[in-house]
């Protein structure tokens, strides 16, 4: 519950103009809210009155409010709107640009910059005065080669980023999809122009009729979808990379219509943990404030064969029992030994359908597969492919449905042989 303070009216108050506009922020932060909800916001709160702060909180929330998932999104907004004016201004200070070194005075709860961004939404930001010499002469740019902000942000490395990029970056990865195509099964569905006689249909059709087969009942494969398990490394040298990606599975997971059956996600660093139930949070932010918070791994050391055994072990036959395909993040640079690695990786490229190998080392030009860790993984892959930037999620969109598709896998994989 959202703690309180006393709220002073102006002397002249205008109580539905603010209700609308701040019915207007819920819905830009992601609240399904219409005219209705606004009309009857007003009228809630005319019959409740407007004596009590906890009535006039309770009494918006239940007009705006209709999924768990949305309070946390309607207490920050509520904050922002009607309680403290330096909450705002502290907001605004956070969705600049950081300097490196100086630190902020508290960290964002969850959906604390989605409320702040819906509220500061067509704001224009006063840019700094500066002086200018008298007699200054004008500066002619020429900006014909110049690529546009974002094409330049899908290119850039994800650990070259501002924190203002990288907000930026988070609002475009939560638009990209990932789609797959159906698999076909043993099973079949009434279908007039199927191929297959369904013969099953047609003698109980024939059994009505007293036994006469007046029509021949056709079938065609029931298509099925796969599931997702994405297995990201955690550790010290990928934590930048992971956090991207992170928020790029929870909009694949929270994606209706992408074709997945399910979404699995692990994360890994020195012990495998599942937040598949985190990722079913619709806000972002306490999705993997959550996820975070259990996996105590979070940029420590790597240790890829022991965490994929503890997965081979416990959660294979669970999650890639449909033929699953596998997203494995991580950047290859493993600590244990290469027996018990190639071993593990074996196994999990036998159980999945594909496994595709996303390796943020990819971003070099001169890479080549030097470290033991990724000499023994290399082998056991369909699909090597780089997972540094916008652009290279992008990729793995176009290329996840193709089953010819193997990246780099060749072109390494002969540098090795050399």
């Amino acid at each position: 519950m959202a703690e309180h303070i006393p709220l002073e009216l102006p002397d002249a108050p205008k109580l539905s103009h603010n209700i609308t506009y701040f019915a207007r922020a819920l819905r830009k932060a992601g609240l399904p809210i219409g005219p209705g909800r606004v009309i009857d916001a007003i009228r809630a709160v005319e019959a409740a009155g407007f004596t009590r702060k906890e009535d006039f909180y309770w009494t918006l929330h239940a007009c705006f409010v209709s999924k768990p998932e949305h309070r946390a999104v309607f207490a920050q907004v509520f904050r922002l709107y009607w309680r403290d004016p330096r909450y705002l201004e502290h907001m605004m200070a956070m969705m600049l640009p950081a300097v490196r070194g100086v630190q902020e005075e508290r960290t964002a709860q969850s959906a604390e910059k989605r409320a702040a961004e819906a509220l500061l939404d067509g704001v224009e930001r006063d840019a700094p005065d500066v002086a200018q010499e008298e007699g200054g002469s004008e500066i002619e740019v020429d900006a014909s080669l110049t690529m546009s902000a974002e094409e330049r942000l899908r290119t850039l490395d994800f650990e070259q980023m501002s924190t203002d990029e990288v907000a930026r970056a988070k609002r475009m990865l939560a638009r990209l999809a990932l789609p797959v195509k159906p698999i076909p099964s043993r099973r079949g569905k009434a279908d007039a122009l199927g191929r297959q006689a369904d013969w099953r249909r047609t003698l109980r059709a024939a059994m009505r009729q007293g036994g006469d087969i007046r029509a021949l009942a056709r079938k065609s494969p029931r298509p099925r979808w796969p599931n997702l398990v994405v297995i990201c490394d955690i550790s010290g040298s990928m934590s930048q990379y992971s956090r991207m990606v992170l928020h790029f599975l929870h909009a694949v997971a929270n994606q209706k219509g992408a074709g997945w059956a399910k979404v699995h996600g692990f994360t890994f660093g020195t012990r495998l943990t599942n937040i598949t139930r985190h990722l079913a949070t619709r806000d972002v932010d306490a999705a993997l404030r959550a996820a975070g918070s259990e996996a105590q791994d979070w940029e420590g050391g790597t240790r890829i064969g022991a965490c994929l055994h503890d997965f081979n072990r416990d959660w294979s036959r669970r999650v890639m029992g449909q033929g699953a395909v596998v997203l494995l993040i991580t950047d290859g640079l493993d600590r244990g030994t290469p027996e018990m690695l190639a071993k593990e990786m074996e196994r999990l490229h036998l159980s999945s359908r594909r496994l595709i190998w996303l390796n943020p080392l990819l971003r070099w030009e001169g890479f080549a597969p030097k470290a033991q860790g990724i000499r023994t993984m290399l082998p056991h892959v369909d699909s090597f492919r780089a997972g540094h930037s916008i652009s290279t999620l992008e990729e793995l969109a176009e290329a996840i449905s193709r089953p010819d598709d193997v990246g780099e896998k060749a072109r390494l994989l002969a540098a090795v042989g050399e």
